[in-house]
């Protein structure tokens, strides 16, 4: 996701290399459905042929009726150039629900009868209309045409209580389709639950069962800024073997733990606590990502504040790992993937600046992932060997950190205005009437506006420092 200034709307871009990250190609972009939507969501596949597919939100972010979607764009010479954007699923599919949140895209590489199937799970971006549902879109044609199905079904609800029903998807060497999604419905169970659909069909049918059901006092809602996605993978060595990795406090901060199955989802083991800091230590993981290559081994990584200050997501971190060979049972301490613990800085509690992904093979790691080391928002990749030997670090992309950031945007009630020295807050609307002045009485880098009484619309606010005025537009849905 990159912008240029804050008058543009976010666009794709995307780079590649074809000499394992040594190099970078120049930068190219996803074309925009219509000018002036905003590009959001990023996640990218490429089929047995080697072609890559990029899936993406393309959106409006205006007041009701929200536009636009999810697209998919191909590439067939490696991500220098994309074809037009396929849609995928619009914001009008399900009523007001605006399914079309998070994105992921997995493609079918098994060879067989369902090779080159693309499968795009999502969510619904309206927070405010339930029952809330995940989406799987389904392409039996290389992404030129999909059809559209809800994941969940009666008895394995994801319910009206969470609102972001995320599911993760993923497909063993046998091409068969799984996704986690979270359920949280008191007539299926008192607790909240963690479940799992399964397609040998392409996503004409599904199966259920359950992955993990929280008996646990973890209220993941009490670290709103931490990217708490779980994530599912399948072992492309054993078609049986899953792995579900997900966040929990169960021991008083935010730790990283895996339950895995051996029998396609029938069977859970206990969970196993990856990051190895002391318990309870009131230190908080996040941002996990982890991956198999293809003979089994397995690679962990997350975000780190081990050597932060204790209890908050707004301190200093790095990024972990763990490693876990095919054979071995259990997983080599935990190392560090980043050389430099990088203090925080608010614009990564703004959209798309706080990210990071790992890939496995042949016992090389590849990780990229984006921080706020020196003053810029940079996207690093790096290539390194299971022992911690470092092969190769590159800076792929480096912008200026903009002075006011602005989050969530759009939103429908809460707004957080951050930037240095912050002062004082104005807020107009469209005709230039000012609506709201807010004092900084408490001398915080960011201040928050609740904006649920006002009507849906842009509005434009003013951050006073001591010496600048910062301008930023913002959406109230």
């Amino acid at each position: 996701m990159s912008w240029i200034d804050f008058t543009d709307q976010f666009k794709i871009k995307l780079k590649a290399s074809f000499d394992g990250g040594l190099t970078w190609s120049e930068a190219s972009t996803v074309v925009h459905v219509e000018e002036g939507y905003t590009s959001a969501d990023p996640s990218i596949s490429f089929n047995a042929a080697g072609d890559v597919f990029v899936c993406f939100i393309d959106f409006t972010g205006t007041e009701p009726p929200v536009t636009g979607g999810v697209y998919v764009s191909k590439s067939t010479d490696g991500g220098l150039s994309w074809g037009l954007p396929s849609e995928v699923i619009t914001t009008s599919y399900d009523g007001s629900k605006w399914p079309i949140d998070r994105p992921w895209i997995e493609i079918d590489k098994s060879g067989g009868i369902y090779d080159g199937t693309i499968y795009i799970s999502s969510m619904n971006l309206n927070r405010d209309n339930p029952p809330f549902r995940p989406y799987l879109s389904v392409s039996n044609d290389g992404g030129s045409t999909f059809t559209t199905t809800y994941l969940d079904t009666e008895d394995w609800y994801a319910g009206s209580i969470n609102p972001l029903p995320l599911c993760s998807p993923t497909l063993n060497s046998n091409g068969d389709f799984y996704g986690s999604y979270p359920s949280y419905v008191i007539t299926q169970s008192p607790y909240a639950q963690v479940f799992l659909a399964k397609s040998t069909t392409a996503g004409a049918d599904f199966s259920h069962q359950k992955i993990i059901t929280h008996t646990d006092p973890t209220n993941l809602s009490d670290y709103p800024s931490a990217k708490k996605a779980s994530l599912l993978r399948s072992d492309p060595s054993d078609p049986m073997h899953l792995a579900f990795l997900y966040l929990s406090a169960t021991s008083g901060d935010l730790d990283i733990y895996l339950t895995e199955s051996y029998d396609e989802g029938e069977n859970w083991t206990a969970a196993v606590r990856i990051n190895d800091d002391p318990l309870g230590n009131d230190k908080m993981q996040d941002l996990l990502w982890a991956d198999f290559d293809e003979d089994g081994d397995l690679i962990v990584s997350w975000r780190d504040r081990r050597n932060g200050r204790s209890g908050t997501y707004e301190t200093s971190s790095e990024i972990w790992a763990a490693f876990r060979d095919k054979d071995a049972l259990a997983f080599s301490p935990n190392f560090q993937i980043t050389n430099t613990s990088v203090v925080y800085d608010t614009i990564l509690a703004s959209a798309g600046n706080d990210f990071m992904c790992i890939k496995i093979q042949n016992d090389t790691i590849n990780a990229t992932w984006g921080d706020t080391r020196d003053g810029r928002l940079n996207i690093w990749f790096q290539s390194m060997r299971t022992d911690g030997t470092v092969l190769s670090v590159q800076k792929i992309a480096s912008d200026q950190i903009p002075k006011i950031v602005v989050y969530p945007n759009p939103t429908n009630s809460i707004i957080n205005i951050g930037c240095e020295q912050l002062n004082k807050i104005h807020i107009f609307d469209t005709k230039g009437t000012l609506i709201l002045v807010k004092e900084n009485t408490k001398g915080t880098k960011i201040m928050q506006v609740d904006l649920s009484s006002y009507p849906a619309g842009n509005y434009i606010i003013e951050a006073e420092t001591s010496n600048e005025i910062f301008t930023e537009k913002i959406v109230k849905y």
